[in-house]
């Protein structure tokens, strides 16, 4: 069982993985598999920083294509037994790389073993790198495994890569970049009821919001509702430009032939294909029309070419 723990409750001695590791995508897994692999009796651990550190130097909005609990049912398969995120703010942003090392990773997290990309930079202003890390471990009893960056064609793999290809509404590229479908999850909140009034009752899902979404849109998407899913759906993602332009961006998600209560409830939704972007229509009616289409196409696309995944991201 995996747990999300602080520096209060992690257990010790640990062989981390260093990183944020949004998106776990292939890169990711490889420096993952060498916080697990013979450590001893060291608990195989991930350590993020959290928040961003640009979040708290820079005031950048950072969204994570997983948060942290999303992460935990990924993390499990593949040999992590906790995840602690370590708060960064701006005292620990002046650590020194020396006082990372000895304070953080071997006082407080007892590391016997840490693992990070070649590309991992620490300390104040960045100033610290991979081979620097591997200096100050040494001198501390941690064995310091660096993994090189993982190609893909002329490209690397990377968080960033994933996101484009979500703003781009590229789910396929999203899920083979990750390498696992990409989902988010709500709560079913009241929505105004228009849906019902035009025959297609939609769920109207409340969102964390430092989660990434896809491109606004329509979608093709699984529904997992419990136990009873995944469900055959179609989601529209935006603003509702016929019915209200000035309303805020919104989830929406229509069960396909399928009628049942779901407010209140905790929904995971994993969109599968971008079916077109949203428009204004000249009245309800034809909304209503193209809604139809819609939903005859989420059909064809899901029963025709995709499987629901079980595993990706839990709700919990």
């Amino acid at each position: 069982m995996i747990a999300l723990c602080s520096l209060d409750t992690i257990r010790t001695p640990t062989a981390l993985a260093l990183g944020s590791f949004d998106g776990l995508h292939a890169g990711h897994r490889r420096v993952i598999a060498q916080a697990t692999e013979n450590v001893g009796e060291a608990i195989p651990t991930v350590a993020s920083f959290w928040p961003h550190p640009r979040e708290v130097l820079f005031g950048d909005v950072r969204l994570r294509l997983h948060l942290p609990r999303e992460k935990l049912n990924l993390l499990a398969p593949l040999g992590i037994q906790q995840l602690v995120l370590l708060n960064f703010d701006r005292t620990f942003a002046r650590l020194t790389p020396e006082d990372f090392v000895v304070n953080v990773l071997a006082a407080q997290l007892k590391a016997v073993v840490v693992a990070v990309g070649e590309n991992f930079r620490f300390g104040a202003g960045r100033c610290g790198d991979a081979s620097l890390l591997q200096q100050l471990g040494g001198r501390h009893g941690i064995q310091v495994r660096v993994v090189p960056l993982l190609g893909d064609g002329p490209q690397r793999i990377s968080s960033s890569r994933i996101r484009l290809a979500l703003e781009q509404g590229q789910l396929e590229e999203a899920a083979r970049l990750m390498p696992h479908p990409y989902c988010f999850q709500g709560r079913v909140v009241a929505g105004r009821g228009l849906g019902q009034e035009l025959g297609w009752p939609t769920a109207n899902l409340q969102v964390d919001g430092r989660k990434c979404l896809p491109r606004e849109g329509v979608y093709a998407c699984w529904v997992h509702v419990g136990d009873q899913g995944p469900l055959p759906g179609v989601m529209n993602l935006g603003p509702q430009p016929t019915v209200d332009p000035a309303a805020p961006s919104a989830v929406e998600v229509h069960l396909l032939d399928c009628t049942m209560s779901l407010n209140g409830l905790e929904l995971k939704v994993e969109p599968v294909r971008f079916l077109r972007s949203q428009q204004v229509f000249q009245d309800l009616d034809h909304l209503s029309k193209q809604i139809g289409k819609d939903a005859q196409q989420a059909r064809q696309v899901l029963f025709s070419h995709f499987t629901p995944s079980s595993g990706g991201v839990g709700i919990g």
